[in-house]
């Protein structure tokens, strides 16, 4: 059963719970998949049962069309924020990790098409891939820090969470209004332009601010 890790491998003191996640808050990445700059975050949730490490790899399902990578930093909740404002968040931030948000592409594609929402696509099992997390101690520290995608060790995905449309402030903040985040809950923050399928087999590397990652895709049992 999967379980927040810290850098050492240390199980962290919080129960897994949801993965609140942001859509379009890079611009090239809007742009690449057509869309517009909306008025509020685009956010929807990923179930603890999407939520896994990287212990056996980067699972993906067979036979579902497309699956592609989108690289994230992910930021882990330590104290309940609810309607919270820009002082409270230092203190209810754990940490952050570098996150994979797993799309079905095709299936994502068919329910934009028909106006459906777009759990079938983002909110499968093993759809949030999880590294360590590491510690802060105040959000500004991740306010310029780098993200890093490489496929068979050609580079896909390079962008810094400076180009973020919604800062992290403004990200936890709004999300907060939309949903009580608890203790153990993860914000994933939008992923910059580059995103692409994945194939079993393949070999990845990616980076998020000081957190590296060499792993491989293998088909879900």
């Amino acid at each position: 059963m999967y379980q927040h890790l810290d850098e050492q491998g240390q199980a962290l003191p919080f129960t897994v719970n949801k993965a609140v996640c942001v859509g379009q808050n890079y611009l090239a990445h809007m742009q690449e998949m057509g869309g517009a700059p909306a008025k509020q975050a685009v956010l929807f949730i990923k179930p603890k049962t999407a939520i896994t490490g990287l212990a056996n790899g980067v699972m993906i399902p067979n036979d579902v069309g497309e699956v592609h990578y989108e690289l994230e930093l992910a930021i882990l909740i330590a104290k309940p924020l609810r309607n919270a404002s820009p002082k409270e968040l230092d203190a209810a931030v754990w940490g952050y990790a570098a996150a994979l948000d797993l799309t079905l592409r095709d299936v994502q594609l068919a329910l934009k098409q028909s106006s459906h929402p777009w759990e079938r696509a983002k909110a499968f099992d093993k759809s949030c891939v999880l590294s360590h997390f590491k510690p802060i101690n105040r959000l500004s520290e991740l306010a310029d820090v780098e993200l890093r995608f490489e496929q068979n060790t050609q580079l896909k995905q390079q962008g810094t969470t400076k180009q973020m449309i919604r800062n992290l402030s403004a990200l936890l903040c709004e999300a907060s209004r939309c949903f009580t985040l608890e203790p153990g809950d993860v914000l994933l923050t939008g992923t910059p332009a580059g995103v692409g399928p994945l194939k079993a087999g393949d070999k990845l590397a990616f980076k998020v601010a000081d957190i590296s990652v060499e792993t491989e895709v293998v088909l879900s049992e």
